[in-house]
């Protein structure tokens, strides 16, 4: 059976919507819909829970899926949105010029991004090769180095 959505019922950190969904996680009636990020945005979503259960998502215009967000809320079940986990690469500037050459390329094809002093992680929606083509010139002369997790 698909459960159609067509709304967000809440989020778990209201405060009132969590304490129902504890009580739920509690007697293990809380389904999670897993959705990467880029899929976020969508308005219409076929997918199914991590128990089985196939939903059919249709969100007006104006709504975006979060993390968190309870799709249901019945006093048997809930169906919750929880964010698939990023992969992340992060990069270093040699100076500061290339530090702006980097957050201009960076915004310039709208990579989300944080910044961590000296260093930007950049989430990866697509694989790592499609950031690193972007930087090619600037990794192959040493003014961007992608940090490893031993750096």
């Amino acid at each position: 059976m698909t459960v159609r959505i067509t709304k967000i019922v809440g989020n778990i950190a209201d405060s009132s919507m969590h304490e129902a969904i504890h009580q739920l996680e509690h007697e293990h009636r809380v389904e999670y819909v897993t959705v990467a990020g880029p899929d976020l945005s969508r308005k219409r979503l076929r997918v199914a829970t991590d128990k089985g259960t196939d939903c059919a998502i249709s969100l007006s215009r104006d709504v975006s899926l979060e993390h968190g967000d309870v799709l249901l809320l019945e006093p048997a079940r809930a169906i919750v949105v929880q964010l698939e986990e990023l992969a992340w690469m992060t990069l270093e500037a040699s100076d500061r010029a290339a530090s702006v050459l980097l957050g201009f390329v960076a915004g310039h094809h709208h990579w989300r991004i944080k910044l961590e002093g000296a260093r930007m992680r950049v989430a990866l929606d697509q694989p790592q090769e499609v950031y690193l083509d972007r930087i090619e010139k600037y990794l192959d002369c040493g003014d961007i180095v992608v940090v490893t997790d031993d750096d």
